[in-house]
């Protein structure tokens, strides 16, 4: 890519920042919502599941469709715009059969953007990939204040049921941003034959998602019980806020110091450092819920967990999907970790949440990222994850 092109740094950063400050107003709070609604664990389950759930199909999709016709930006802006409109019919029942269906919609289109997105960054970034984190950290800062003023005001003055209302206001937003987002051709080259097979061959490619399926298997519990495991342990609206607000925090200085060492870093050991953190987190969250040193720590160790080897697999699909692949690696990338992975983790824990417990719940999801651990170690080459300087 040409030097000349300018970085549009702030609409990139301001995409991100509305898109999981979404997130924030939702994930951590969303299964409280269905608790208040009468829904029981089995049922919430169920329903945060449907979001990773289209995952598996939704970005696939769309980043096939993006990678034929090289519309990212149209794409990107339609998608946004969906996504706010579809969830506005969250509001005309909230019975089980209403919720899932309408859930189910505004997933296949939430689910969309953000792999369309990551390729329109790295397409920016092209040789500067290592700058990827500073752009990137903004999604989590716009997480962590959303998580924190949305847990701060449903303890002070909000009832639960005005919460759908503030997960439509950042909706609402990053449909507004993806309309000034700067054109953009995406260059589209013929695809050869097989070419996506021939990446697949490569020794390590397998493994490496194989290992994020693992490692988002384990989040599954984590996105869709821990503020029910936090309010059943005692902890309040803005406790737990400040609970989720804590690990992106650490993901944020993991993210605002990677993109200085990125290129000394050998990304395999990124990967096994995260999956083996990943395992001391989910056993703290499991055992030593009512300890708050070891809870922030366990929270802390999100950079690890989520951080860690979320960036070691963006500057994965970089390096090993052509840009004919690009919109496709990163939308397989989400379908099978985020989509299939976080759906089975959410749905195997509302299943055994109540027969089981939670700390067998979060003792599994340990033993997922152990497994992932030992694929990494012994699967996974140093070749195939070593940065281009």
């Amino acid at each position: 890519m040409p030097t000349t092109i300018k970085l549009p740094y702030w609409r990139l950063s301001g995409f991100y920042f509305f898109y999981f400050a979404a997130l924030g107003c939702f994930l951590p709070y969303w299964a409280l919502y269905l608790q208040s609604l009468g829904f029981n664990h089995s049922q919430i389950g169920l329903l945060m599941a449907i979001l990773p759930a289209t995952k598996v199909i939704s970005p696939t999709l769309w980043g096939w469709l993006a990678d034929h016709t090289g519309r990212n930006i149209a794409l990107i802006r339609v998608s946004s715009c969906l996504t706010a409109a579809s969830f506005a019919l969250v509001f005309k029942e909230d019975s089980f059969v209403w919720l899932a269906l309408t859930i189910f919609l505004v997933s296949f289109f939430w689910n969309a953007p953000m792999p369309l997105f990551e390729a329109l960054t790295l397409s920016y970034l092209r040789q500067d990939s290592h700058r990827y984190t500073s752009i990137r950290i903004w999604g989590s800062i716009g997480f962590v204040l959303a998580v924190f003023a949305v847990g701060w005001a449903l303890d002070a003055f909000l009832a639960m049921a005005c919460l759908p209302w503030l997960v439509l206001g950042q909706f609402l937003f990053m449909a507004l941003v993806s309309l000034v987002l700067p054109g953009r051709s995406m260059q589209v080259h013929g695809i050869v034959a097989g070419s996506l097979r021939a990446i697949f061959q490569r020794k390590g490619v397998i493994a490496f998602f194989l290992v994020c399926l693992l490692v988002q298997i384990s989040h599954g519990p984590y996105y869709s019980f821990f503020s029910v495991y936090l309010k059943e342990s005692g902890y309040n609206a803005s406790q737990t806020g400040l609970l989720w607000s804590l690990a992106i925090v650490a993901e944020i200085l993991l993210f605002s110091v990677f993109h200085r060492v990125s290129r000394r870093i050998n990304l395999r050991g990124v990967m096994l450092v995260g999956t083996a953190l990943s395992v001391l987190r989910w056993f703290l969250i499991a055992w030593w819920v009512d300890n708050t040193v070891l809870l922030i720590l366990a929270q802390l160790l999100h950079a690890a967990s989520f951080g860690a080897n979320h960036v070691a697999a963006i500057q994965f699909i970089h390096k090993h999907f052509a840009w004919p692949h690009q919109s496709k690696g990163q939308a397989l990338y989400g379908s099978l970790s985020f989509g299939l992975g976080g759906m089975l983790g959410s749905f195997a824990s509302g299943e055994v949440w109540v027969s089981l417990g939670p700390e067998f719940v979060f003792s599994a999801a340990a033993g997922m990222c152990l497994a992932a651990l030992l694929i990494v170690w012994g699967w996974v080459e140093k070749p195939e994850m070593v940065k281009h300087p």
